[in-house]
């Protein structure tokens, strides 16, 4: 999903890393399920994507069948 989000923000993952002041491996990694964000790290992400956090893990809780 958050590569989805990246994409419809139109970033390639290197200019999303380079928002994120980290390297492009860094998002390779978590949208290849690699490796895990934790909240700060999502949180960064979603202002860098501009997308409402809360949102996306509600969305998220739905998809993969929580309440």
């Amino acid at each position: 999903m958050l590569a989805e989000k990246r994409g419809d923000a139109g970033l390639t993952q290197a200019e999303l890393a380079k928002r994120l002041d980290r390297k492009q491996s860094y998002v390779s990694n978590y949208e290849r399920g690699q490796r895990r964000l934790d909240l700060v790290e999502f949180l960064e992400v979603a202002k860098a994507l501009n997308f409402d956090p809360a949102k996306f893990i509600r969305r998220l809780t739905k998809l993969s069948g929580g309440a």
